[in-house]
């Protein structure tokens, strides 16, 4: 039993690793590779590089560092209480989680990547802080959300989508109602962890289960704050990012259109399942539909939405794969 242990162990070091890389980067590859209006978009990108303006993509760039950076540093701070880790470290666990996260639906995929920098007896319970960090990002999309949709309703953009739907308004006060109340119920359940853990704690046959998410019941009010606030900085990064990708292929719309126009994109995105590889024709088509209503622009408002995906998600899951191809899953004893 020792020996077929340890031969397990040889192979989750050595081998898997590998495959996980080859995996990850054909799917990547051939998944990329059939994107519609990737070509088109690819061209504007390089034409753009070519340009005067072509700071603004670098600076696009750096800022996908900076935006992964925070969610590394949020990473650090959420697994304080289990152990203690080092930036850079929990940097290389972010990237490994994108890289697990672009093949799986809503991104769950992220979970299994983060953990393998996690000391082993760690892993299950730094899944339930990793889970605690996606609430916190959730419930800024639902908050910013809100006032995208509100938004909508309140300029320029309502008599446009008023032509092209008469009972739009009445929807929108609809899903506006809905995703406040989504906005309560996830801050309520974000800052009283402790109810959930004991709730699951009294379920019927859910003792092993409690013992594993018990450590959120360690993250106070302050830290639970905190990385709220890292989830916000990081949402931030986000806008400048797809403000600079709008300007870029010359999308006419103001710093604030632009920002609350994105916070609706991103609403959808949050709400609607969707495996990360696959969601770039959503982002498109709903990119389309409200830059649209600022914009003709339609090679513009795509090519942005696509330029954005890769270097925010396609980049960093290729750095990750990478990473992963040179971690070993178990440490020598």
């Amino acid at each position: 039993m020792l020996r077929l242990n340890k031969n397990i162990e040889i192979f989750f070091n050595y081998f898997l690793g590998p495959i996980l890389f080859i995996w990850l980067s054909l799917s990547i590859y051939h998944q990329v590779k059939n994107q519609p209006n990737l070509e088109l978009s690819w061209e504007k990108i390089k034409e753009a590089w070519q340009g005067r303006q072509s700071w603004m993509l670098a600076v696009v760039v750096i800022l996908m560092g900076v935006n992964w950076g925070i969610e590394a540093r949020k990473w650090q701070v959420l697994l304080k209480p289990l152990e203690s880790m080092s930036w850079w470290k929990a940097f290389k666990g972010t990237l490994a989680g994108v890289a697990f996260a672009v093949n799986t639906p809503n991104r769950i995929g992220e979970y299994g990547g983060r953990i393998i920098y996690v000391k082993e007896g760690n892993r299950t319970k730094a899944i339930s802080l990793t889970l605690v960090g996606s609430i916190s990002q959730f419930l800024v999309t639902l908050l910013t959300g809100c006032g995208g949709l509100i938004f909508l309703l309140t300029t320029d953009a309502s008599e446009a989508l008023r032509l092209k739907s008469p009972s739009y308004a009445f929807w929108l006060e609809v899903i506006l109602y809905i995703v406040a109340a989504m906005s309560m119920v996830t801050a309520l359940l974000y800052f009283r962890l402790n109810w959930l853990v004991k709730l699951i704690d009294k379920l019927p046959g859910a003792s092993r289960l409690a013992f594993h998410i018990e450590v959120v019941e360690k993250l106070d009010f302050w830290i639970l704050l905190r990385v709220l606030s890292l989830s916000f900085g990081r949402y931030l990064v986000f806008a400048c990012q797809y403000v600079l990708m709008l300007w870029l292929m010359q999308i006419t719309v103001t710093v604030w259109q632009a920002f609350w126009l994105m916070t609706v994109v991103f609403l959808v995105l949050a709400v609607v399942p969707t495996i990360a590889l696959a969601e770039i024709g959503l982002r498109g088509e709903v990119s389309l539909e409200l830059f649209g209503l600022f914009s003709n622009n339609k090679i513009g408002i795509i090519t942005s939405s696509v330029g954005i995906w890769v270097i925010n998600l396609i980049v960093p899951a290729l750095l990750g794969s990478i990473l992963i191809l040179r971690t070993k899953i178990f440490k020598n004893k």
